[in-house]
């Protein structure tokens, strides 16, 4: 979605709840602060139902990626009345079943899953912003690694100007900013 899309009323009165926090974390930096809209029961309800609609039916799971799209993620897993997948930092689960190293603007992260995604499963991918698209595009080789067909790939917002759909052409984004 581009910045000239007319978003529903709903979604752009959840849009007007995201704080721009400047210099953070870093000078420079213009961070988006979604928490106002997670503490919206309404707002978060408006956006999770447009995140996951353009796919309704063509998914089994939601998989959300580490830390903020767990929350998108579990709540669209709830809304759409199917299962949870985090992908989690290294690290971070007891048994991974598969990994996916990426780069990030400064440095080499890696993400696991864990064996709940099964081949042929349909999954749903999340997150809350498209920036660079290293993170989301590694969400999607971990999918496809275990066997599994992402369905779509949606996030909250996309960060313009900052290359997130050279790795990630085809996403759903609510808004852009």
């Amino acid at each position: 979605m581009s910045s000239s899309t007319q978003l529903s009323p709903a979604i752009e009165a959840a849009r007007s709840l995201i704080r721009t926090i400047p210099d953070y974390p870093k000078q420079g930096v213009q961070f988006r602060d979604i928490t106002p809209l997670m503490a919206d029961a309404q707002a978060l309800r408006d956006c999770v139902e447009a995140l996951i609609e353009p796919f309704s039916g063509r998914f089994d799971l939601v998989a959300g990626v580490e830390a903020r799209g767990f929350l998108l993620a579990g709540s669209a897993a709830m809304v759409a009345g199917v299962g949870l997948a985090p992908l989690r930092k290294a690290g971070k689960l007891p048994r991974p079943a598969a990994s996916v190293n990426y780069d990030l603007e400064y440095g080499t992260a890696t993400i696991e899953a864990s064996e709940d995604i099964i081949p042929g499963m349909r999954v749903l991918l999340l997150d809350d912003v498209l920036a660079t698209g290293g993170t989301l595009a590694a969400g999607r080789a971990l999918i496809e690694k275990m066997g599994a067909e992402v369905a779509g790939t949606a996030v909250l917002m996309e960060l313009e100007g900052l290359g997130g759909r050279t790795l990630v052409p085809e996403v759903h984004a609510l808004f852009s900013m």
